[in-house]
């Protein structure tokens, strides 16, 4: 089992900046990818980025240029550092953890951007 901890949701006001940080914890394996998704009410769970042991990075085009994620192999933890949020950003954001054979999911964190 993998365990993740997702902090530094919150609310902010549009332009404003937010950093999750997401820990795994438990049976991780020496190679895995981490990454970040968001659902907001009534929508799909989507991709945000994604990271790879190799620190490889992939983001949706509705991010590029305002989010980057990163990641501390030593600590298990993957970051997004969220910049230029708009209300259209408002939504739960979830950690992944994926390996060969597992993949897990955070419990999800509530990030509202309003004024």
């Amino acid at each position: 089992q993998v365990q993740l901890v997702e902090s530094g949701g919150g609310l902010v006001q549009p332009g404003g900046s937010l950093r999750l940080s997401c820990a795994a914890s438990g049976s991780i394996m020496s190679i895995y990818s981490m990454g970040w998704y968001r659902q907001a009410p009534g929508n799909e769970r989507d991709l945000v980025a994604g990271i790879s042991s190799a620190g490889r990075t992939n983001y949706a085009d509705f991010v590029k240029g305002r989010f980057t994620i990163s990641r501390d192999n030593a600590k298990s933890t993957v970051y997004l550092q969220m910049n230029g949020l708009t209300p259209e950003d408002t939504a739960v954001y979830y950690c992944n953890y994926r390996d060969s054979w597992r993949n897990y999911w955070g419990q999800g964190t509530q990030v509202t951007v309003s004024s």
